[in-house]
């Protein structure tokens, strides 16, 4: 560990109420980190460093004057926010021209969370334009390079949140998961990601993309990092409609935290079929041995339905994108292009000025299985497979505790190499789709490498899939696969020396 860059969130917040270091210094360290790496990495989308400094300043002013105040439980923590998350007077530009210059009036539930918990929000982190995306290439302001190998796509749409955390420029980061987009990036990486059951964090202030599946979820480098932060920014929220009435998210704490005596783990056919690259294989399957080495018991399951998660997904999704993205029209914020200076000219110059190639494609798909003469063709049939999707994993519950398996069909895979097949790209999905449609808890965590570059290892991410409102158990499962193994520990060469 070679300064405040290299240690998680509870290290640093333990340091500075210790007195070990200031506030200050540790934003510094952070802001230093992003200076160094981020012109190769294109992590962030901007740096908040005035506002930032000021908070800090504002944090060890408050500590000095009364060093036996509570502390927020992220006390001087930097932390780094999607580009989809709003915060009062800072740029939002959801990776999109349309938002380009757009500056939240509010902000989002999760960020004032963590705010009111004492952490430093430094920045706003790239992604997939409006979320659409598994790679970082669809941003308008041009991909971000993969921590692990500055070649390859770092996963999407959390992509500049996840690569943040894997250089080391901040410990923890807030992304949103759709169909995969915290989980993905993660495995791609080897950072944790975590997804909430459905209606657990609030969607408050996150710019909707797929409002039945959009959740807010963090990326961290360590499992107990994930459980501090989902601790602050779970729990009911009467400003979202879909929040469900229960508590904060509390860690289980077993007496043995290091074993899982008695735990079955389902694995299911389904998530390692053919399709898997042969290394993600090696490491999940070694990774499910250790499983069983802490007193696991693997139990096969089957989920038959996972073969139609990824065309259900895109008619679910495209269909609530198309509806969510309507506002955007030039008239209530947003970029405006006047066109022939009729009302429906400028609608539509705007919108073909503004939003990108893959965009487009998703609301002109999501407005088809809309429309009269196929919506019950398309979205309803697509409704009933995900109730049957949904119905799979209830059944498999009633056997085992979590379900554990790949997170990625295959490690980071170069940029372009999927950029002009839709069809690739989306099925970099498959594997996380399920349990979105689902709204179960899921989390990624690393498990191994696969070839990379002669220097450039890459990660792989091992999912962790729990039934609904079973979060804490999921964590705790991924804490004893961690506490048990090494996979976490690397840093890639542009994170500097090390964690």
């Amino acid at each position: 560990m070679t300064g405040a860059e290299g240690a998680d969130a509870c290290d640093l917040r333990a340091a500075i109420l210790a007195g070990e270091r200031s506030a200050a210094e540790t934003l510094e360290a952070s802001l230093a980190a992003i200076e160094e790496r981020d012109g190769e990495l294109g992590a962030f989308l901007s740096v908040e460093r005035d506002t930032a400094r000021a908070r800090a300043i504002e944090l060890d002013r408050r500590r000095a004057a009364d060093p036996g105040a509570a502390a927020g439980a992220l006390f001087g923590v930097p932390v780094a926010v999607k580009a989809n998350l709003c915060m009062e007077g800072v740029t939002t530009p959801c990776g999109s021209r349309m938002l380009a210059n757009y500056r939240a009036p509010y902000t989002a539930t999760c960020v004032r969370r963590l705010l009111d918990a004492d952490a430093i929000v430094v920045g706003v982190t790239n992604m997939d334009e409006f979320a659409m995306g598994s790679s970082s290439e669809h941003s308008a302001f041009g991909p971000t390079r993969n921590p692990w190998d500055l070649t390859r796509a770092p996963g999407g749409s959390s992509s500049g949140s996840a690569a943040a955390v894997a250089a080391g420029m901040v410990p923890v980061a807030l992304g949103s998961d759709t169909g995969g987009s915290v989980r993905q990036p993660a495995a791609l990486c080897g950072v944790g990601g975590f997804k909430p059951t459905y209606g657990r964090v609030s969607r408050h202030g996150l710019i909707a993309f797929g409002s039945s599946l959009d959740q807010v979820g963090p990326l961290a480098r360590s499992v107990r990092d994930l459980e501090r932060i989902l601790g602050v920014i779970s729990g009911h929220d009467p400003l979202d409609a879909t929040s469900l009435p229960l508590p904060p998210i509390e860690p289980e704490r077993p007496d043995r935290p290091e074993r899982l005596d008695g735990l079955r783990v389902g694995v299911a056919a389904e998530y390692v079929g053919a399709d898997l690259d042969a290394e993600v294989r090696t490491a999940v399957e070694a990774a499910l041995e250790k499983l069983e080495e802490l007193g696991a018991e693997a139990v096969e399951v089957r989920l038959p339905h996972t073969v139609h998660a990824i065309p259900t997904y895109y008619v679910v999704a495209t269909a609530e994108a198309s509806s969510n993205l309507a506002r955007f029209d030039g008239v209530g914020f947003g970029a405006r292009t006047e066109g022939d200076g009729s009302l429906q000219g400028m609608f539509a110059a705007t919108r073909e000025g503004a939003f990108g190639d893959e965009v487009k494609r998703r609301i002109l798909l999501g407005t088809f299985v809309l429309s009269e003469g196929y919506h019950d063709a398309w979205y309803g049939r697509a409704l009933r497979v995900r109730a049957l999707l949904r119905r799979d994993f209830e059944r498999a519950f009633e056997k085992v505790d979590v379900i554990c398996g790949p997170t990625s069909p295959t490690p980071a895979f170069p940029l372009g190499e999927r950029a002009g097949d839709p069809l690739a790209m989306y099925a970099s999905d498959t594997l996380t789709v399920p349990t979105s449609l689902a709204g179960l808890p899921a989390v990624s965590v690393p498990c191994g490498f696969a070839s990379g570059a002669a220097d450039s290892p890459l990660p792989v991410g091992l999912q962790i899939i729990g039934p609904a409102l079973a979060d804490a158990r999921v964590l705790r499962v991924a804490a004893a696969f961690e506490s048990a193994t090494e996979h976490h520990r690397p840093a890639p060469t542009s994170a500097g020396d090390g964690r």
